[in-house]
């Protein structure tokens, strides 16, 4: 028997994974993983006493019995034994990448599919190398179907995924300038997620494209896709959707064949339509019925500060600062430009991972903020700052400056977008506004 064999029955009486001591759950197998600031081989014994049936660990300093595997490296174990456990799963998996708007996807296409099956979707972001492994281990035997969010920041990374995870279906939400540094420029990105829909042609799966992004087609017929379902506002596609309204609310028609339907959702900002639309391909897709799909989709409520409306004594907060790139601070400033209200604020953070591209970035951004018609816009982070001299408009360098003028300049009445690459921490400043 080999050691993935022996882990693998471990597992199946303690399918419970732990990395972290501070989570352990009694009966679980605690994985000894090390970073470039830490090594929790030294936690071996503290794992063991807090309730954990088995450690796995790469230091022979650390065995202390037969409970501590001794692996060659714990974090290829994780994902071999991942690799193992999805070759056992006879479902389907739906891969899911892009540079923007793959969690709220996520979340939107598990919210429709589990209104016919028992589903499962990766929990909050954990798509990197070892958040795929979990989430695959995380897959429990009566599971019918799943979704399994995969991120990237260089090359390979998506292929890599694919790997473990084994998609059968797939989704690219989009191409955007996201992680620049890391791919080499926008090229490497398109590159970069490429690779799932070249795992899906080498598999025979089915990828679920968005015929109204050209990149998004011409990705499919250079893959040379086998298998490829087609949504979109116009053309010949599986499921076609019309936006009706974005103000603050989405409201959308559908149709697969013949009837239009309508749906109205908890979500905000114009640019989620075409999230919802992928999730009503895909619960469409696998045969749920309209109502199934309506419900799924009107019972979501966004958290996480991802397009989520929130209200507050003195204003209607817009929080998206989960994240944030050149693309979706665009498309977050075109919708705050779009929606109604008589006085409109953008609080916007520093984008961080763009390279040599980071100046032009920043400047373009602030040039299109303070074209965007909003009564205040608030610039915040040290790449912003840099171009200050360039433009009117508030900049601070942090955000605890900027949350001290708030303090002194309270708004009130407002319609607020905040949005930021989540480093920023923009959700300290939610106390004032």
């Amino acid at each position: 028997m080999s050691q993935t064999d022996l882990i693998y029955q471990h597992y199946l009486s303690y399918p419970t994974i732990s990395t972290d001591t501070r989570n352990i759950a009694p009966g679980c197998l605690f994985f000894a993983l090390k970073g470039e600031n830490f090594d929790a081989n030294v936690f071996a014994r503290n794992a063991l006493n807090l309730g954990a049936a088995y450690v796995i660990i790469d230091n022979p300093a650390f065995q202390l019995d037969d409970r501590c595997i001794l692996v060659d490296d714990v974090l290829t174990t994780l994902q071999e034994l991942a690799k193992y456990h999805r070759s056992q799963l006879r479902i389907p998996v739906i891969g899911l990448t892009g540079s923007n708007g793959k969690t709220t996807t996520k979340e939107l296409i598990n919210a429709v599919l589990a209104e016919k099956y028992r589903s499962f979707a990766t929990k909050g972001n954990l798509n990197n190398h070892i958040g795929v492994p979990l989430s695959i281990l995380a897959i429990k035997p009566d599971t019918e179907i799943a979704v399994i969010e995969m991120g990237a920041n260089h090359q390979k990374e998506i292929e890599f995924l694919c790997t473990i995870a084994q998609p059968t279906h797939g989704l690219i939400t989009n191409i955007g300038r996201a992680h620049l540094d890391g791919f080499g420029g926008f090229e490497g990105v398109k590159k970069g997620k490429g690779e799932l829909f070249t795992y899906l042609k080498k598999d025979k799966g089915t990828a679920f494209i968005n015929q109204d992004n050209p990149l998004l087609t011409e990705m499919g017929r250079t893959a040379e896709l086998d298998h490829f379902v087609y949504y979109g506002t116009e053309g010949e596609n599986f499921i076609t959707g019309q936006l009706v309204k974005s103000d603050p609310l989405i409201a959308l028609n559908w149709k697969g064949r013949d009837e239009y339907f309508s749906v109205h959702t908890n979500l905000t900002g114009a640019y989620n339509f075409e999230n919802i639309l992928a999730a009503i391909c895909i619960g469409a897709f696998f045969n749920l019925t309209v109502e199934q799909i309506n419900k799924g989709l009107s019972g979501y409520m966004p958290n996480n500060n991802r397009s989520q409306l929130t209200k507050t004594e003195s204003n209607t907060l817009i929080c998206d600062f989960y994240n944030a790139n050149p693309s979706s601070m665009t498309a977050a400033l075109q919708n705050i430009s779009s929606l109604t209200a008589a006085n409109k604020v953008a609080i916007i953070g520093d984008m961080f991972e763009l390279g040599p591209e980071a100046p032009e970035q920043h400047e373009e951004i602030a040039r299109l903020a303070l074209e965007s018609g909003l009564n205040t816009v608030i610039f915040i982070g040290k790449n912003f700052n840099a171009v200050k001299d360039q433009h009117t408009g508030e900049f601070f360098n942090t955000p605890a400056a900027a949350l001290e003028w708030l303090e002194a300049n309270p708004i009130k009445d407002s319609l607020v977008l905040l949005k930021g690459s989540r480093g920023m921490a923009l959700e300290q400043l939610l106390p004032v506004l």
